[in-house]
Formats: C-alpha cells, structure tokens, sequence
C-alpha cells in the first residue's frame, strides 16, 4: 500500500484543478470511509505498543514509527464499532502531529472531482465531512480534525493579551472550511480580536455569497477570506482562483488555512494567487496573520 501511495497522480497537487486523491478504508462494518491522501504517510501492520498512562481510552499506547513515537487510535470504537480482527495502521499527519489510526481494511485509492461531493445528511454525525458517490458504492469522508479534537481536547485558545486588538471597527471576515472543528476555533480567534465572523462550511457557498454581496454592496465591509483547502463543491485552490480573477473580488485579500502545513507546498497558494497560507489550530499564527493582512487592506 506505501508503494500505491508513493504513485499518487501528480495532476491532483496542481492548485485550481479541484481535485481530491481518497484513501478508502473500512471499519469493520458496511460503510466505507475515506481520507485525503495527502494526510496519509503509510498504511503498514501493527507494531509493538508501549502502553502509556492518563491517556484518552482510545489511544491504544505509543508506537515507534518512522522514528518517531506516535500514538495509535482505536478508531472502529470511537465510531462505535468493535475492535477489528486483523486490524491495519493508518499512519498520519496533520495540524503538525504525527498518529496512527487503527482500522479494519484498507481498499485503494481514488480521484474524485470536488464538485461532486455532497455535505453530509443529518444521520451522518457531526465527524463526517462529506459525501461522494462512487461507482462501488458510497464514501463518508472522516474528518479527522474533529476524530483528533475529541481524543486531546480542543486547540488552545487565544490568550488574552491578543484580545480586542482591532479596536472598534469590527471587519467582517469570511470564513470558509467544511470543519465544524476548524469554524469554532477561527470563531472564536477573531471574535477575540474584535473581528465579526462569517461562517460558511464550502467554496461554492463561499463564492455565491461574495457575488451576491458585491452586487448589494455588502462587499465593502468585508476586508479578508480565510479557506480551508479541502471542501466539497469547490476546494480553497479553486475558491481563490475565482476571487482573484473576478473583477468584483479580486481585490480581497484571501488566506489558505490547511491542517496539511507539514508537507505543504507553498508555491500552490502563489500559484492560485493566495495571499498567505497560515497552517490549522493554532490560534496566535492565525490572529498574527489576520492583523497583518487587515492592516495591509
């Protein structure tokens, strides 16, 4: 399977091309799951585990992977499953961590065009991110974010001293990621700053919005666009393409934000014409980069 992810088409790094490369892995029961392959380092056996104290219950212990120690995540029972019987180790990273999830299987990988994921249904729980169908059946896209959060608490929350720093003119900013997880946190950083969220969960929502804002006149009070990479309908490459070549947006100022940051290639946000990538979850990076690009504005 290292090998099948060593071959990846190169044509799904290339910004603008609204494309996703899923990895799809199943755990233990009828539905089939899947994870962008740019968050998977290795699919491998298990190996020894070190148990380890005052952990969540489902970290299973540490392994020694790559050289590093990282825990391994009992995912099956965090979704409410059993404990496959011959489990597989999908190692990770993401958010500038490294850990390895337990599942049951894994299939392959495939490409799918953004455009055709769907958001999820209300029965699919607040860790699914979207939905894609293909030609053998359907996928479920995890999000890991979200698997992570409820496993080591949520990310750190910006310290007082960043508090109120825009003063009182309040700008809006638009905030676009399908992750219920990453929204709460950018919420909360810049309502801390003294900025009025806008938050919306995909590209095309994003984009439909800011064309009918340009056309109210709403535009005016809104001075920065923070997207995620990674969402259904039109992905953060392609979200920036637009802006930036649309005569009523182009002058925004568009931020990347992406839990990718460890092996992101930053010549995709100059490519698509972003004015800055800001890796997830950290909330003094985010704040610094907001005051930034606002002053710039």
């Amino acid at each position: 399977m290292s090998a099948l992810l060593d071959r990846i088409d190169e044509q799904t790094r290339l910004a603008g091309h609204n494309r996703l490369a899923l990895l799809i892995f199943g755990l233990g029961d009828a539905v089939r799951y899947a994870v962008n392959v740019f968050k998977v380092l290795e699919v491998t056996p298990p190996s020894t585990l070190t148990p380890v104290a005052g952990v969540h219950p489902l970290v299973q212990g540490l392994a020694e992977l790559r050289g590093q120690l990282m825990p391994v995540i009992a995912l099956p029972q965090l979704l409410g499953g059993s404990p496959p019987a011959h489990p597989q180790w999908v190692v990770t990273e993401f958010n500038g961590r490294r850990q390895a999830f337990i599942v049951a299987n894994v299939e392959r990988i495939v490409h799918v065009d953004v455009a055709k994921l769907q958001a999820p249904d209300a029965q699919s729980g607040e860790a699914i991110t979207g939905l894609v169908e293909t030609p053998q059946g359907w996928l479920k896209l995890l999000d890991f974010e979200h698997v992570l959060a409820r496993i080591i608490g949520e990310p750190p929350e910006l310290p007082d001293a960043w508090r109120g720093r825009l003063g009182d003119h309040a700008p809006e900013v638009l905030v676009v990621d399908d992750s219920s997880v990453a929204r709460g946190q950018m919420q909360r950083t810049l309502t801390a700053l003294g900025a009025q969220p806008i938050l919306l969960n995909d590209g095309a929502q994003a984009l439909a919005w800011l064309l009918q804002a340009s056309e109210s006149g709403r535009l005016a009070r809104v001075k920065l666009v923070i997207s995620d990479l990674e969402m259904p309908q039109l992905d953060g490459y392609a979200l920036t393409a637009r802006i930036k070549e649309h005569p009523r947006l182009k002058h925004l100022r568009v931020l990347l934000h992406s839990s990718l940051s460890g092996r992101f290639n930053a010549d995709l946000v100059a490519k698509v014409g972003a004015d800055r990538f800001v890796p997830k979850f950290s909330s003094e990076a985010l704040a610094n980069a907001v005051l930034e690009d606002l002053s710039a504005v």
